[in-house]
Parts: C-alpha cells; structure tokens; sequence
C-alpha cells in the first residue's frame, strides 16, 4: 500500500510540471534590438516582493505630473504593476486592486510540483483576465518582461506574447514558485538575472530611462540576518549597481529592509513611494527637459547632415 501511495504521488507530481506551448506563447529574446519608434521615456521597476507596492506610489506622481512614459520594462513584482499600467490602468486604479486580497488570494499551493510549493496558475490568469486576454504587443504602453532562462541564469526579454505567462515566468521566485516552462524551456524570477533590467530600456532605444529601485539594501539589514541572507542580497545589490550606471535617473525610496505580504505594508510602502517621489519630482523634471531637448537636437542635427 505504501509503494502504491509513493507511486501515485510521483505521477502527480509530474503532471503539475507546467509548459506552455500556444500559439501566443510569449517569445525569449536574448537581447532586443531599437524599437522602430524610439521610446523617449522608458520606466524600469525593479523586482523587490512587497516593496513593489512603492513602485504604485511613484507611477501616481509621474501621472500628476504628465510625464509620458511609452516603454515600460519589469522584473519580477515589477512585471507584474508594470503589465496592468501598460495595459492602460492608471495607478489609483492598480492601488485599488493591490488592496482587494492581497497576494495570498494569487497563490495556489501544491504539494506536488517538482519544483517550489506555488504553481503560479492563478497569477497568471488573474493577470490574463486583469488585461482583457490582451497580448504585449498590444497595450498601451510598450511592455518589456524580464524572466531568467533557468538552464544557464541568463536573463531573457519578452515582449510579445501571452501577458500571464510572461508574468508568470518573470515572478517564479526560486524555490518557491514552480518554473514557468515555455516550448519546454524552463523560466523562473527576473531577480535571478536582472532585478534592475536597465539595459532592456537602453537596447530598446529609450532616450531617458528612469529607475525605481525598491530592492532591499544589505547595508540596512538587522544585526541577527544570515550570513547566506547577507551574501544573497550583496550579490544582488552587485547586479542592480551595474545597471545604475545606464540609467538617467534613479529613485530608491527609503521602503527599508524587512517586508511581509500584509495590507499595513502595502499601504506604508505606497505612501512612502508618493512622499519620495514627491521631494524627487522637480529634479526629475528639470533633468527631464534637458535630457530629451538635447538628444532631440542631436536627431535633428544628424537628419540635417544625412539630408
């Protein structure tokens, strides 16, 4: 009887392995080439878990201000509020639905996958259903979705395709999400590859690229953290630094090192973002301003001198 149960699990097991194989399967891009109309002003959200509620806070001043974001790029928990601005949800619109659950209303637990403990199904059909089944390629703003090819932790671009799945593939958190397999590729978290993805923006050909950085800061950790905790979040820090260097401007509210998937947080971590972005605003707009009437006029200048 034992055997048997042993033998039943085991086929259960294999059948919670996830591979999507449709037609508008989203298609992994090792790198991307310009757009054919160049974004002028490119939005990275970078992963973070529960600290991406800040990410809401910022996109709501940004809208105050009529700054016209048309490329928005997003790993992990930043894929997923950058998808539904994308699809053309303003940002109280996205806090209202952030407040209704909460994340623990998209995990559906398993005991049987082959990998982590949370399939990723619900999520993404809550995203599928959030966008109206839109792919991509079809929203509002131009979409970038970054996942990691688990094979070889190499980061991977989406941006066509089934919107769900790629949230899904860019939010399986290692070990505790169930890899995303598509045409029998498996994919699991952005943060594993790039948590800032800022040369997604910079090879799309963005003109001024902003960065919300809401990761958490090792230097700001509690005395009693783990050393592999530590070591973990300093190589991380390694990765995002690296792409800091890309950006034209960059915002870290100050969201703090711990987290937790609960509704006070979600709330602290929005009001957070809005205040930070608020002290930020002015500074942006000015660098803004000279940034793209500068670059434009090199455009010009060089249209002038192929003419």
């Amino acid at each position: 009887m034992r055997i048997l149960l042993y033998s039943v699990m085991f086929l259960l097991g294999g059948c919670y392995s996830f591979n999507y194989n449709e037609l508008d399967k989203p298609m992994p891009l090792s790198s991307l080439t310009p757009m054919d109309s160049r974004p002028k002003v490119a939005l990275v959200l970078s992963s973070g878990g529960p600290r991406g509620y800040a990410h809401i806070g910022i996109m709501k001043v940004l809208e105050e201000h009529n700054i016209d974001i048309d490329l928005v790029v997003g790993s992990s928990v930043g894929s997923l509020i950058g998808a539904f601005w994308a699809a053309g949800y303003s940002a109280g619109e996205i806090s209202t639905m952030s407040m209704q659950g909460g994340p623990l209303t998209l995990f559906d637990l398993t005991l049987f996958a082959e990998e982590g403990w949370i399939k990723g199904q619900r999520l993404q059909d809550y995203v599928n259903n959030g966008v109206n089944n839109k792919q991509i390629e079809e929203f509002t703003k131009r979409l970038i979705v970054v996942a990691t090819r688990q094979s070889d932790m190499e980061p991977v671009f989406f941006n066509s395709g089934n919107t769900g799945v790629a949230v899904r593939a860019s939010s399986a958190v290692r070990n505790i999400f169930s890899p995303v397999g598509i045409d029998g590729v498996p994919y699991i978290d952005g943060d594993e590859s790039l948590p800032v993805a800022v040369e997604a923006a910079r090879q799309a050909g963005a003109k001024f690229i902003i960065v919300i950085d809401v990761s958490a800061d090792p230097e700001k950790a509690p005395q009693n953290t783990s050393k592999k905790r530590l070591d973990r979040e300093r190589q991380r820090r390694s990765r995002i630094d690296q792409q800091l260097n890309y950006a034209d401007f960059v915002m870290r509210p100050p969201v703090g090192y711990s987290a937790g998937p609960w509704k006070s947080y979600f709330i602290e971590s929005q009001t957070i973002g809005e205040a930070y972005a608020r002290e930020k605003i002015d500074e942006l707009l000015l660098k803004l301003r000279a940034s793209l009437e500068y670059k434009d006029l090199e455009e010009n200048q060089d249209k002038s001198i192929a003419d």
